[in-house]
């Protein structure tokens, strides 16, 4: 599955492009859809995709707030709503049939050469956010709470993008391959079962590195004085 999905379909100016690479363009071009017949015509009484998307942010805007606060969860909820969306359709493109098996579509999230690249946006997002809050104070976190902590403080920054990634990626790899030996094993009922489950691992999934990333702006944009 692996090999499957980094087989290069073609190039551009060189770059290689990968089922991977095709599949997070579909990703992008449905949230793309999504959002302009969810806003194209905004009414006071939504319905349909309006409806769904502002369900949506309600739900992310109250989860977010409880972490951040109010004004910063309204503050940095574009990236963080972009960042759940992006990652909930690319789990789920994993469900569609013969995914990972055909040439241009394989789950984003399956290889870790795109998680490490989300968790490493959201590492550089974490320092940028961090310093334009608090300018040179935010760097006093790293001395805190005793200034004999700071080499501790340093790996688990830089640990933090390495966990994020690896635990999307191995949620997601792994239960692509469970899926595909049930289904060698067992080609009727399993299979279905897993792929049921695999909706509300996808959705946890999408929240927890979300979750991670709010955290991880709050508490980098939180006052350190």
């Amino acid at each position: 599955m692996e090999g499957h999905g980094t087989t290069a379909l073609f190039e551009i100016f060189g770059l290689r492009v990968s089922s991977y690479v095709t599949t997070m363009w579909l990703v992008m071009a449905v949230i793309l859809i999504f959002s302009y017949f969810a806003t194209r015509n905004l009414k006071k009484v939504p319905s349909g995709a309006q409806n769904a998307m502002e369900y949506i942010i309600q739900v992310l805007t109250e989860f977010f707030s409880g972490i951040m606060g109010p004004k910063r969860a309204k503050q940095y909820l574009p990236i963080l709503v972009t960042y759940f969306l992006f990652i909930l359709f690319s789990n789920y493109s994993g469900l569609l049939p013969l995914s990972g098996h055909i040439p241009g579509l394989a789950a984003p999230t399956s290889t870790i050469s795109v998680t490490a690249g989300l968790a490493i946006v959201v590492f550089f997002c974490t320092h940028f956010f961090g310093i334009k809050e608090n300018g040179i104070g935010y760097f006093k976190h790293f001395f805190q709470p005793v200034a004999f902590l700071f080499p501790l403080m340093i790996i688990e920054e830089l640990v933090r993008p390495l966990s994020l990634s690896l635990r999307l990626y191995g949620n997601i790899f792994g239960e692509e391959m469970v899926t595909a030996q049930l289904f060698a094993m067992v080609p009727f009922g399993v299979p279905l079962i897993m792929q049921l489950m695999s909706i509300l691992f996808g959705l946890i999934q999408a929240f927890v590195f979300t979750l991670l990333a709010a955290v991880y702006f709050g508490g980098a944009t939180a006052d350190h004085h």
